[in-house]
């Protein structure tokens, strides 16, 4: 017998994405349903060679369902996550409304998969996990392995993120405004502040009080939640006019010596990761290479001489896929695979 699987905002892009990765990966599934809200009852969307329609959220009966694989805002998830978790489902959330929460474990498989057992062994557990920023996943991803052979002291993270990061209307737009500027009609913003065909924005979300945004913020408070609270981390986020992968140019200082050859042969060995790494023309991984990929990619690998213990390198990914929906079934295969999840009734 497998699980019955509720992917929650099934018509986004992630949850589409969720949806084919669940069928790429062979997830152990008898029923796998989309759900979204009620202006997208019947809509169809794709699960292998299967097609699905979709059901409305607030008609849909969560009773049995094991999964619930949400990605529908943080509004949606701040209403229904606990619901559906009280229905007796594991819910595992992409959306920023349970990151923070004491009690919620946030979870990159690669990094820290045994907090899992013990959240699931708590009897007043709440049933939810929580997936972190598309940005944090693939950084921590590769920060993990160095972390545990070096000890890393502090990370400069500068961020090239992809337009599918803030949504379909955001895709759009850098796709229309393209489109314009070819036949000489003005790129008028919408989802973004500034133009964003042909130019970079060094901002991404709301800015704080501090000068930062909250992406940056981000970031830094899942890091240290994910990996280490003990790591200073400052991030300059910035959205790029690519259309799907988000790219990082990282600086790290350690407490030990490192050498480059010494953290390309760890990276090497490391779970999730595939080091591109050749000083020479396309030696190196970019997005349009990355995209459908399950990978985190780390390319340009080298020492930084101007701090004690310094490295300099290069990750990519698809982030809509380890940034978001493939870190959030790996979280439920995990699960299954440690034997901590039993069946909903």
């Amino acid at each position: 017998m497998g699980y019955k699987v509720a992917v929650v905002g099934a018509t986004g892009n992630v949850g589409r994405e969720m949806l084919n990765i669940l069928a790429e990966r062979e997830f152990p599934a008898d029923e796998v349903f989309a759900v979204a809200s009620r202006r997208s009852l019947g809509v169809e969307v794709s699960y292998g060679d299967h097609t699905l329609k979709c059901r409305d959220l607030e008609q849909f009966d969560f009773t049995g369902i094991d999964f619930a694989l949400m990605s529908a805002g943080s509004a949606v998830s701040k209403e229904w996550g606990p619901k559906i978790a009280a229905a007796g489902a594991i819910v595992i959330d992409n959306s920023s409304c349970f990151r923070y929460d004491a009690d919620v474990p946030l979870i990159v498989p690669e990094v820290n998969a045994h907090v899992l057992e013990d959240y699931m062994a708590k009897n007043n557990r709440r049933g939810i996990i929580a997936n972190p920023n598309c940005s944090t996943a693939q950084l921590v991803v590769a920060l993990k392995p160095l972390h545990d052979a070096f000890g890393i002291r502090r990370v400069v993270c500068s961020t090239y993120q992809s337009v599918s990061g803030a949504g379909k209307d955001a895709i759009d737009e850098l796709w229309d405004q393209t489109k314009g500027i070819f036949v000489a009609q003005s790129p008028e913003p919408r989802k973004f502040t500034k133009q964003i065909a042909f130019n970079v924005i060094p901002h991404i979300d709301v800015f704080m009080e501090d000068g930062f945004t909250k992406e940056e913020w981000k970031m830094v408070a899942e890091t240290k939640k994910i990996l280490d609270p003990k790591i200073r981390l400052t991030a300059t986020c910035v959205r790029v006019p690519v259309f799907v992968g988000h790219s990082e140019a990282v600086n790290i200082e350690f407490e030990k010596p490192v050498t480059a050859e010494e953290a390309r042969d760890i990276l090497r060995e490391a779970p999730g990761l595939m080091v591109v790494d050749k000083a020479e023309d396309g030696g190196y991984v970019t997005p349009v290479e990355c995209v459908g990929d399950f990978a985190t990619f780390v390319s340009r690998i080298r020492e930084d001489a101007t701090v004690e213990n310094g490295l300099a390198m290069w990750v990519v990914s698809d982030n809509l896929r380890k940034g978001a929906a493939l870190n959030t079934v790996q979280i439920a295969e995990t699960l299954i695979n440690r034997g901590l999840m039993k069946k909903a009734a």
